[in-house]
């Protein structure tokens, strides 16, 4: 009896004293927490808790107090370090002065961590090589205000204008390609109008002159027209307002609109075998990049040759080859043919009547109906656009669907 109250007494007293050892721990490290997080001034945590913006809140010897999700997605911060000197620049100039400071940053893009220093056991970051020109993958575009926050901190907000920043750079770029070539045609006749002027009683000069306007009028009308067209597509929602579309008959109009000049130089418009394709789309716009395709395809081949026009279906996609025995292209020529204004031959462009829009005119189109087109070319041996657009499926009887190409010939 004697030792099982002695032994009640032991387990009390060890119980008593782990209860205390519990109470103690748990202030301690309810101490080191609120040692660990700083506490802001009242009423800031609850506004940058709602704050649109990516936001870094930096102490006095430029550690990381406090910084949101987004800050750290954007590789602003990595662990308790801010990564960007600019933005600690920018933080010691306001804890200086007392100013609230407001800019626009072009930072090298730091990826999240992923990976984990031997030495030192702190995650570490890559930093991708800033892109040449106009911002891109590599850079991030931010507007940073920089603000003392209290009498301790400094608040970072950051708003991500990568996106618009690049935008606005293809758009200034666009303008002034525009601008450039719109300048050719004006000048040209601005100065041929002065010759006939200069020499109204030449009629022979009055008759070459007036023919050279008729020609540089005739290219401007066709740049206007590009230039309009690629506006347009741009504000047109394909997929939403798009029907099915029998590539076939895409392909017969195409090939009528461009007879006139492959007949001009003697050239053969040779169409391979219909076959039932359909695809989800606008037929006025399919019809513009086939016919811009085969254009290009006979303007840049030599006389008495052929233009090739092939469609293949298979694997739920619906492909159009348009193959010419023109001079072919480089490696180097290939990777820039579908930019904006670039001509191959400049000088051969001027002469052919080419803009250098209507490639991108292709590319944005099958792009807009969730396709591609590719291009095979080697020198001396011509080349192969290829436009791959998704096939369409359609509903049968049974609620299920099939491809367009398992429908009769006849039903298309």
């Amino acid at each position: 009896m004697v030792v099982g109250l002695v032994a009640g007494l032991i387990g009390l007293s060890l119980g008593v004293f782990g209860m205390f050892a519990f109470s103690l721990s748990e202030r301690t490290r309810q101490l080191s927490l609120d040692i660990g997080e700083p506490a802001l001034p009242d009423g800031s945590a609850e506004v940058l808790s709602v704050v649109g913006k990516a936001y870094i809140v930096i102490d006095t010897v430029d550690g990381v107090v406090r910084a949101s999700a987004g800050a750290y997605a954007f590789g602003l911060v990595r662990g308790h370090t801010v990564v960007h000197q600019e933005l600690l620049e920018l933080a010691h100039r306001v804890r200086r002065d007392g100013v609230i400071e407001e800019r626009d940053l072009t930072l090298p893009r730091v990826l999240p961590a992923a990976a984990v220093d031997p030495v030192s056991g702190e995650p570490t970051a890559v930093e991708l090589p800033r892109t040449q020109g106009a911002p891109g993958q590599g850079t991030l575009v931010i507007q940073v205000r920089v603000a003392p926050l209290g009498e301790e901190y400094i608040l970072l907000l950051a708003d991500d204008r990568t996106e618009i920043a690049r935008t606005e750079a293809v758009r200034n770029d666009f303008v002034a390609n525009v601008s450039h070539e719109l300048k050719t045609p004006v000048g040209a006749l601005s100065l041929l109008a002065e010759a006939i002027e200069s020499a109204p009683e030449d009629q022979a000069t009055v008759r070459r002159f007036a023919s050279r306007m008729m020609t540089e009028s005739a290219r401007l009308a066709a740049l206007v027209q590009d230039i309009i067209e690629l506006s347009r597509l741009q504000g047109k929602d394909v997929a939403r307002v798009g029907t099915a579309v029998d590539m076939n008959s895409v392909i017969a109009e195409a090939v009528d609109r461009t007879r006139l000049p492959a007949q001009g130089k003697n050239i053969t418009l040779v169409v391979g075998p219909s076959q039932p394709a359909a695809v989800h789309g606008d037929h006025a716009q399919l019809v513009t990049a086939l016919r811009n395709l085969i254009d290009n395809a006979v303007r840049y081949s030599p006389e008495n040759t052929q233009v090739g026009i092939g469609l293949s279906v298979g694997a739920g996609v619906v492909s159009v080859s348009i193959s010419d025995q023109g001079d072919g292209l480089t490696p180097a020529e290939q990777d820039r043919v579908f930019e904006r204004f670039y001509r191959v031959d400049a000088a051969r462009s001027r002469h052919t009547g080419g803009t250098g829009l209507g490639l991108s005119i292709v590319k944005h189109i099958v792009s807009n109906h969730g396709g591609e087109v590719t291009l095979w070319s080697a020198p001396k041996m011509g080349s192969t656009f290829t436009v791959r657009l998704p096939q369409l499926s359609l509903p049968t009887s049974d609620g299920g669907t099939h491809h367009s190409a398992d429908r009769h010939p006849g039903l298309i």
